[in-house]
C-alpha cells in the first residue's frame, strides 16, 4: 500500500476519533448556541440584524423538520435520529476504505442530528435562530449546518474517495 492510498484509508479508531470529535463539537456548540438564544429570548430578545441585509437572529420554535416539514412528527424525528447516527457508526467500522471526507461528514451529521433530536425530546420543537436577510429562506441553528454540510461532504468522500471513484481500478 503505497502513502497516498494511506491518506485515504483511515484506521477504524482514526474513524471513530474524528468523527467523534466532530460530532461533539457540532452537539455542544448547537447546544449551547441554543441555551444562549432560548435564555436571551425570556430575556425579552426579539431579534437582530448581525450583518444588516445578509444575516440576523430571529427565535422559530421549528415543530417540523427541514423547512419546517412534517409538523407533528417530533417523535420520529427523534428516532431518524438515532437511526442515522447508528447507521454512521456502523458504516464507519466496517466500511473496508473510506475517505476523511466521509468521516468528517458523517460525524458533522451525528452531531447535528443528535443537537436536533435533543430539543425535540425535550422541548417538542428545534430550536432555530440563524436567519438569512438577503434571500427568502427558513431559520436555521448549527446543528443544521452540521448536518446539511457534512452530508455534501460525506457524499463527495464518498463518490470520489476510494469507495467511489479514486479507489477504483486499484
Amino acid at each position: 500500500m503505497d502513502r497516498g492510498s494511506q491518506s485515504h484509508d483511515p484506521s477504524i479508531l482514526g474513524r471513530m476519533l474524528v468523527a467523534g470529535v466532530l460530532a461533539s463539537f457540532f452537539f455542544i456548540v448547537d447546544q449551547v448556541s441554543k441555551i444562549i438564544v432560548r435564555d436571551a429570548v425570556a430575556h425579552g430578545f426579539s431579534g437582530m440584524d448581525v450583518i444588516p441585509g445578509v444575516v440576523g437572529l430571529r427565535y422559530v420554535e421549528n415543530i417540523g423538520a427541514s423547512f419546517s416539514l412534517g409538523e407533528g412528527f417530533a417523535p420520529l424525528f427523534a428516532v431518524l435520529a438515532i437511526v442515522v447516527t447508528a447507521f454512521c457508526i456502523v458504516y464507519l467500522l466496517r466500511a473496508p476504505r473510506v475517505s476523511w471526507l466521509e468521516v468528517a461528514g458523517m460525524g458533522m451529521v451525528v452531531g447535528g442530528a443528535l443537537g436536533n433530536a435533543v430539543d425535540r425530546m425535550l422541548f417538542g420543537f428545534v430550536t432555530d435562530f440563524i436567519a438569512t436577510l438577503f434571500v427568502s429562506f427558513p431559520v436555521f441553528n448549527i446543528a443544521d449546518i452540521g448536518i446539511t454540510c457534512g452530508a455534501v461532504l460525506a457524499f463527495i468522500g464518498f463518490a470520489f474517495g476510494p469507495a467511489g471513484g479514486e479507489g477504483k481500478g486499484e
